[in-house]
């Protein structure tokens, strides 16, 4: 009875242990938004893939949020700020205009361009199998099907407008 109760308890402080390991490592923290509470982040959220630019998604833990890649390579925020008219670099991809702010390159911040609401991403490209060209194209196939255009980019590949 007392070699039965030592394993039970040793067996039970073995799965806390790893269940502590384990949430902990893989949670990413980060702030939720301005707009997190919008209902089109909740409908792209539910749709974010498990897998993107060939990483693994991971926990967050705030609202309308996703991480890919250990470390994290990708970082996706839902219902950030819609920016306004900008000298920054926009692309289209995905059927959506992207503002890429390359200022801390080889990890650009990359914003949904009128779109509402906004969402905003940060790749961190140092790893080369992440590719940011397919990562645009994949999430924004999801955004422009969940999003509302209210602007775009006078001529992808210069800056918004």
């Amino acid at each position: 009875m007392i070699r039965s109760r030592r394993a039970v308890a040793a067996l039970a402080a073995l799965a806390v242990t790893v269940l502590a390991l384990t949430g902990c490592a893989a949670t990413v923290s980060l702030t939720p938004a301005a707009h997190a509470n919008d209902p089109a982040c909740a409908a792209i959220m539910v749709r974010l893939p498990g897998d993107l630019g060939g990483q693994s998604r991971r926990w967050t833990d705030a609202q309308a949020t996703a991480a890919w890649g250990t470390p994290s390579r990708v970082i996706f925020s839902c219902g950030v700020t819609p920016p306004g008219p900008s000298t920054i670099k926009c692309v289209s991809l995905g059927g959506v205009d992207w503002l890429v702010d390359q200022s801390e390159q080889p990890r650009f911040r990359i914003t949904s361009y009128g779109r509402t609401p906004a969402v905003q991403l940060y790749l961190d490209s140092s790893n080369k199998a992440v590719d940011p060209n397919a990562v645009l194209a994949q999430v924004g196939r999801l955004v422009a099907a969940q999003t509302r255009q209210t602007a775009a980019c006078t001529d992808p590949a210069t800056p918004g407008e």
